[in-house]
């Protein structure tokens, strides 16, 4: 009965929650590479079925490296980024949509409904630069976006685009994600990685403002691979998006964590 009456407790905590986010939309990325996490669909379908709508952006960078060795093709990366030849547009698009594949299988094994989505159906792609080949940043995204999202399915997003001339773009999931969630209006964005969150020394940061943000990429406290996730949650949070967070995918049940209960974990950003 102890154990129970705790449970319940627990619920309870959850419930101002649930309560304030009904109904709105939440933007979640998701790394893809890495093996899928049961555990982690099954929270993105609590979500969705008590009343919140998740929306699901997954990247992929492990499985397209796998598949590019398999290949006999280098992978080749300047400030983070992957540069994208023809060749390996192709294999990034296919191994995306198998991801997005598998992670619907999860999802209804789940109890959930899910749809694919490339991202180039909506997602208006500019080129980066010469240099990165078929490499593309957010340059808008198409308002039918909102008629394909359907209230009873969890959208699975995989982050391609489409240039002015039709041609498909590689795109960074958490830029797509950024894109997305200020179209949208969302209630949150959060990234999932692979580290605790936003570190000074040894101290996780567990709340910044954006001017914050801006202080610490200068004094280069946030470096690295954080800084292009911090500023797609700066330019999301500048779109209209109320907060950001970047949390740890590895702990389980993280995404409950940070936003159904009173502590959270990892790092939100805030305006």
């Amino acid at each position: 009965m102890k154990r129970a009456i705790e449970k319940v407790n627990v619920l309870m905590e959850a419930l101002p929650y649930i309560r304030r986010f009904h109904d709105k939309f939440v933007v979640i990325k998701y790394g893809g590479g890495e093996k899928l996490r049961k555990d982690f669909v099954k929270d993105v379908v609590f979500m969705k079925f008590v009343g919140l709508r998740p929306i699901l952006i997954h990247g992929g960078g492990t499985a397209i490296n796998e598949e590019m060795k398999a290949r006999g093709k280098k992978s080749k990366f300047i400030n983070g980024l992957r540069v994208t030849d023809r060749e390996t547009l192709a294999i990034v698009e296919n191994t995306l949509m198998n991801i997005n594949r598998e992670i619907i299988g999860l999802i209804e094994e789940a109890g959930g409904k899910a749809v694919g989505l490339n991202g180039k159906e909506f997602i208006k792609a500019k080129k980066l630069s010469q240099d990165f080949g078929f490499v593309g940043e957010v340059g808008g995204i198409d308002s039918k976006l909102l008629s394909i999202i359907q209230e009873k399915v969890i959208p699975v997003i995989a982050p391609l685009g489409k240039g002015e001339n039709d041609e498909t773009f590689n795109i960074n999931a958490d830029e797509a994600a950024s894109g997305i969630a200020a179209k949208l209006g969302a209630e949150k964005l959060i990234l999932m990685t692979d580290v605790p969150g936003i570190m000074n020394e040894q101290s996780i940061i567990s709340t910044l403002k954006i001017d914050d943000c801006e202080v610490l990429i200068r004094g280069r406290v946030i470096s690295s691979g954080m800084i292009p996730k911090v500023l797609a949650c700066v330019k999301a949070l500048k779109a209209g998006v109320r907060k950001a967070h970047i949390i740890d995918g590895r702990i389980d049940h993280s995404l409950l964590l940070e936003i159904f209960t009173d502590k959270g974990v990892g790092t939100e950003i805030v305006k």
